[in-house]
Order: C-alpha cells, then sequence, then structure tokens
C-alpha cells in the first residue's frame, strides 16, 4: 500500500481531526542510513520511468497499454499518470479500470476520472459505487463524482443508497463529492443541507473537514438558518481545521443576530492562530460594530499573520472612521507589514486629517530601510489619488530595487479605481501605463497591461493602438517572462478585438525529466531551509513528483536559493518563496510539467507555484493549514516534517539563506 494510501485510510477511520491536518505524503522512515539512501524507484525500473516520461510528455495513447499490462504497479502508475494528463479520451479505459482486480488500480482510476473532470464519466462512477467492495475506493468514486457530476447527478451525490448511510469511507467520499461539487458551482438546498449534517460529530473527521470548507468556498451560500450547527463546530471541534473553515462559513450567515459574537469570541479565544485568521477574515462590514473591539485587540495578537488579518479587516470594512485614529495606533505597532496595512485604513477615510496622514506615511517611506516595508507603504499610498506624483516618481526612479516598482505600479492602479481620482488626470494616467508596459520590468509591464484591459477603467479610447504592446511582449523572453507574456497578449487581444490567443506553454522536450539526477537522489531525501526565522526540513516526494524535484534539487546544488526571500505570505494559506527578483514575478529558463500524484494539501505541504497548467518553475509554497482546494491544480512535491513552528512565523522579506541536502 502506498503512503498516500495509508493516509486516506487512516483519515477515513479516524474520529479525530489530528489525521487529516497533514498533506497525505511520505514521510521519512526511522533514522536509519539504510532508510535514508534507500534508492527511488525509478533508479532500478525503467518501465516506471517510461510510465512518469509519457506522463511529462502528455502521450495519452502510449499510457492506455500500461493499463492492461499484467503487472499491477504499472497499471496503477499509469492511472496515476492519467491524473496529471487529464485528457479525456482516456476516459473509456479509465472506466474499465475501475473493475480491476486489482483495488489500487480502481482507487486511482477513479482518482484519474475525477481529475479529468469528465461528465462523460458520470454514469459509470455511479454504476460501480454498489459494487466496489473496497472502502476506500468508494470513497475516491463518490469524490470523483464531485469533480464529473451534472446539476442532476448532485441530487443522487447528495442521498447515499441507504447500505451505505453509516459507511464511514463513503461519508466521507460524499463530503469531498459535495465539496468539490461546490467548487464547481454546483450545489443546492439539500447539499447544503447535507454538508451541515456532516460537519456534526459523530461524523468522521474527514466528512468534517470536508464539509466546513465545502460551506466556507462555496459561492452565493446563505447560511444564516444554519448559524448555530456551524458555531457550534467552529466554536468546539476537536481539530482546529474544522474550526478554520467553519468560521469562514460563519461569515455567510452574518445577517443571524448571534454570528458577530461568535466571531468575535473566535478571534479573541481560539488557542490556534489558524482559526483566529479565519475569524477575522469572515467579519465584514455589516457587523462592524460589535465585531470593532476584538479587530482592535487582534492587532497586537502575537502571532503576526492574526494581527495582519485584524488590520485588513480595518482596510476592507472601516468608513467614516477618524483616520488619526489609525495613524496614532499604527504608529505604535512594530511589525511593519500591519503598521502599513493600518496606515493604509487611515487613508481610505476622508477627512481633513488625510494630508497629514498622507504626509507621514511618506517620511516613513523616505525613511524605511526594506525594500518590501518601502513597498507596502507605496501599496499604502495607493488608497490617497492625491499621493499619484510621489508614487509615479518612487515606481520609475532609477537603479531601484525591483519590488517597489511592483509594489509602485500596483499602487498607481489601486489609486485609479477610487472614486476622488481626479478625471483630469485620466490622460496621464494612461501615458503612466504606457511607460510601464515600455519599462522592460516583467511585473511593471504585466500590471500596467491588465490595467489597460480593465474594463472599469475604459482605457480603449485613450490607448486605442496595440502597437506599443507588441513592441514589448516582442521584447519577452519565453518561457521565463511567460506570466508577463500572458498579461500583454491578453491586452493585444483586448485592443484588438480577437479570441484569445493560447499561452505558449513549453514542451516536455524542452526541459525533460533528468533521470540522471532522480537516480541520485534517494527516497527518503530531505532537505532543510535554512530561513532568518529558523530551519524547516521538508522530504522531497521524488517518487510523486520526479521531474520537479529533480528540478528543485538541481537549483538546491547550485545554490539558486540561497539568499532569495519569501514574497508572499497569506495568513493562514501560504508562504511562498523562491522567486529570483523576490516580487513573484521572476521564473527560471524553463518549464516544467505538472505533477498531480494523489496528495492532498494538507498542513507543510510543499507546492510548485505556477501561471496554468504545465508552466512550473522555480517558485515553491508552503501551507500553513489543509487546503483542499489546491488538490491536483498544482504539484506537490515535498512535504514539512520538522519546522512548521518556523513556516507560522514567517512573514514577506524573510531570507532564505541557505538550502541544503541533508541525511
Amino acid at each position: 500500500m502506498t503512503y498516500s494510501a495509508l493516509c486516506r485510510a487512516a483519515a477515513l477511520a479516524a474520529t479525530a481531526g489530528a489525521a487529516l491536518l497533514t498533506a497525505c505524503a511520505p514521510r521519512p522512515a526511522a533514522s536509519s542510513a539504510a532508510a535514508a539512501t534507500q534508492l527511488n524507484q525509478f533508479a532500478t525500473d525503467s518501465v516506471r520511468r517510461r510510465i512518469a516520461t509519457l506522463q511529462d510528455e502528455r502521450r495519452t495513447a502510449d499510457l492506455l497499454p500500461y493499463l492492461i499490462r499484467s503487472e499491477a504497479p504499472y497499471r496503477q502508475a499509469a492511472a496515476e499518470a492519467l491524473a496529471s494528463v487529464q485528457d479525456k479520451k482516456a476516459t473509456p479505459q479509465l472506466l474499465v479500470a475501475l473493475q480491476d482486480p486489482e483495488w489500487r488500480v480502481r482507487q486511482l482510476a477513479a482518482y484519474a476520472l475525477g481529475q479529468t473532470a469528465d461528465s462523460t464519466a458520470e454514469a459509470g462512477l455511479f454504476q460501480r459505487l454498489p459494487l466496489e467492495p473496497e472502502a476506500m475506493v468508494r470513497s475516491y468514486v463518490l469524490e470523483a463524482l464531485g469533480r464529473c457530476t451534472s446539476r442532476s447527478g448532485l441530487n443522487a451525490l447528495t442521498r447515499l443508497p441507504s447500505s451505505l448511510a453509516t459507511d464511514t469511507a463513503a461519508l466521507n467520499g460524499q463530503a469531498w463529492g459535495l465539496y468539490r461539487a461546490g467548487l464547481r458551482g454546483l450545489t443546492s438546498e439539500a447539499a447544503v443541507a447535507r454538508l451541515v449534517q456532516l460537519l456534526s460529530r459523530p461524523n468522521p473527521a474527514g466528512a468534517r473537514l470536508a464539509a466546513a470548507n465545502a460551506l466556507a468556498r462555496t459561492r452565493g451560500l446563505n447560511l444564516a438558518p444554519y448559524a448555530a450547527a456551524i458555531g457550534a463546530a467552529a466554536q468546539q471541534d476537536a481539530s482546529y481545521a474544522v474550526r478554520s473553515g467553519a468560521a469562514s462559513a460563519l461569515g455567510k450567515a452574518a445577517t443571524e443576530p448571534t454570528v458577530p459574537g461568535m466571531l468575535a469570541g473566535l478571534a479573541r479565544r481560539d488557542p490556534d492562530y489558524r482559526v483566529r485568521v479565519s475569524a477575522l477574515r469572515a467579519m465584514n462590514a455589516a457587523m462592524y460594530a460589535p465585531v470593532k473591539e476584538a479587530a482592535w485587540a487582534a492587532l497586537t495578537d502575537d502571532n503576526a499573520q492574526v494581527a495582519l488579518a485584524a488590520a485588513e479587516f480595518f482596510l476592507a470594512h472601516a468608513t467614516n472612521e477618524p483616520g488619526m485614529v489609525f495613524l496614532e495606533k499604527a504608529n505604535r505597532l512594530s511589525q511593519w507589514r500591519v503598521r502599513a496595512t493600518l496606515l493604509a485604513a487611515a487613508l481610505r477615510q476622508p477627512g481633513e486629517e488625510r494630508a497629514a496622514i498622507r504626509n507621514a506615511v511618506q517620511e516613513r517611506y523616505a525613511a524605511a530601510t526594506d525594500n518590501y516595508e518601502k513597498g507596502y507603504l507605496l501599496k499604502a499610498l495607493g488608497e490617497d489619488p492625491t499621493a499619484f506624483d510621489f508614487v509615479q516618481r518612487a515606481t520609475f526612479a532609477p537603479n531601484q530595487a525591483v519590488v517597489i516598482g511592483t509594489y509602485g505600479m500596483e499602487a498607481l492602479v489601486a489609486m485609479r479605481h477610487h472614486a476622488d481620482f481626479p478625471a483630469a488626470r485620466y490622460p496621464e494616467f494612461a501615458l503612466t501605463l504606457r511607460r510601464g508596459v515600455l519599462s522592460n520590468d516583467v511585473a511593471v509591464m504585466g500590471t500596467a497591461a491588465e490595467a489597460i484591459r480593465d474594463p472599469k477603467l475604459n482605457l480603449r479610447r485613450l490607448l486605442p493602438s496595440a502597437d506599443f504592446l507588441v513592441q514589448a511582449r516582442n521584447r519577452l523572453v519565453l518561457p521565463r517572462d511567460l506570466e508577463a507574456w500572458q498579461s500583454l497578449q491578453q491586452t493585444i487581444d483586448f485592443l484588438q478585438n480577437r479570441p484569445a490567443t493560447p499561452s505558449p506553454v513549453a514542451a516536455a522536450a524542452t526541459h525533460p525529466i533528468d533521470w540522471a539526477v532522480v537516480a541520485t537522489i534517494p527516497a527518503a531525501q530531505r532537505v532543510v531551509v535554512r530561513t532568518s526565522k529558523g530551519d524547516v526540513f521538508m522530504q522531497l516526494l521524488v517518487e510523486q513528483a520526479p521531474g520537479s524535484v529533480a528540478s528543485f534539487v538541481t537549483l538546491t546544488q547550485q545554490g539558486f536559493y540561497n539568499g532569495k526571500n519569501f514574497h508572499r505570505v497569506v495568513p493562514n494559506f501560504v508562504a511562498q518563496g523562491g522567486c529570483p527578483r523576490g516580487d513573484g514575478w521572476g521564473s527560471s529558463d524553463y518549464n516544467l510539467r505538472s505533477e498531480f500524484a494523489d496528495l492532498h494539501y494538507g498542513t507543510g505541504a510543499v507546492g510548485l507555484a505556477s501561471a496554468g497548467k504545465d508552466t512550473e518553475s522555480c517558485q515553491w509554497f508552503i501551507t500553513h493549514s489543509p487546503t483542499p482546494h489546491l488538490d491536483g491544480r498544482y504539484t506537490i512535491f515535498a512535504q514539512v516534517v520538522q519546522g512548521m513552528d518556523v513556516v507560522s512565523r514567517l512573514e514577506i522579506g524573510d531570507r532564505i539563506e541557505k538550502v541544503e541536502l541533508v541525511k
């Protein structure tokens, strides 16, 4: 049994939430030299290398014969490979594989069908469900149905057959199926009611986690009728991840009078910082008065992510507050990102004090020595259109750090979105965007191009010709500058009234899996990421993502990551680093293909950032908590095994001192 299968089996049987709070990824064996140096499966098996190569090259027709090989491990590998390829041409053969004598093949065939999201698989999956003897496979079939089902099929997914009504595996699978359907916009009153039932004890931990996430992430729900049940889960569930998801869902029950008090209590008292973050994020403008004091208190929370979430609450929802109150509170805060966000909230408030606040922010910008703080101060000034000249000078100042230009252009665009941006300066703003497109800085170019095609800004009449965009696009180097290329090309298509141009995703032949490197990587290879906040140990998942791991190991051995920064930290979501520019717009000179093994984004999962399928490169992120909406969309190539306390403290600008392979 693979470790992924063991993890899912444990999750199905568990009654507490702990089994679901880490990604279902291999863990290091006991600390012995033999385990640390054990060869990975590709080092000695040419057939496995062949299957992985065909997956990398997206050759569906050549993978299908492996589904009927006599050796079950190869059938299993082929099914999992097709989950990355995501080609609907494989659907008929995958449906046949649902009847394979080996349950692990059936499990991964169901996973691949879900990844393919082919609605024609719906009937076959439903037919298989009552015939499937293996509990885990039943769970996979139900989750796959959520990715494939039609609106009419949702009704059947909502009502389990009576024979499965108390089946732990089926309850988990049903909850995850309803979650996957909800992400696709498929829901109903009956589905919501069923999810609320699944959220409560004594349902298994996996079902409760899926139900909480489904209620939190499915759009358009009014959960006020279920506020009591959701609030009970948010306050009482043993799993922080379930409490966190339920707290987020409470934001959709805001009209229920008891909800603001529940959220304020969670923000003040829950022992896990991730639940406190979720509670603060669930607060909205309608409940501003009753939760305000809890948000004030959270500004000085010991955890920086909680404090930032509180500042973001005020930025998003405070209106007609005295701006100087925010300024005074900001000046007493030591965490620069929280302080800058509260300064942005101060500038958003109307009144005669705005000029004094703006001057204070500009003075702080001049005195700041950290480029990320300077960037965030420009972001704060983006709330005040009268700071346009100051921010424009900072954005295009010569010989500055690239992150300042990135934040500066974003701030200029944010200013233009404000209702009080003076109409007389619209032409000047358009020329600023043109300057940005021609700047040769990929972040400034991409951000400016995106603004030009923003229908709310109505810039077509001021910039009717796409010639300067074509000129800028032609100077980009692919695939390194793919994200900027995408933004420029979309704007060219917009101005020329043309259909969207497909992105030029690099073929596998341009950067094939380096099997010589893969052969040197032990199955339980670990790395240590030495950061300015402490060390984080990760196990590489070479058997699940050989191409991604080979690239990461090669870059590590070259010292590529040494001295880089964490450029993106989203509270209770991810800490992201590895960008050579330090602002998220940097890349290597090659693309990797997505590797969607049967792994799940739990706490400490390490994934590769991308600009779309098969565009992965050098940037990676670590999740703070389970983030199942990323499953099967972003490659998981490693798992944190020690140092999650460090990950929880990482902030934008924290340094990656060194990344090293360790035994």
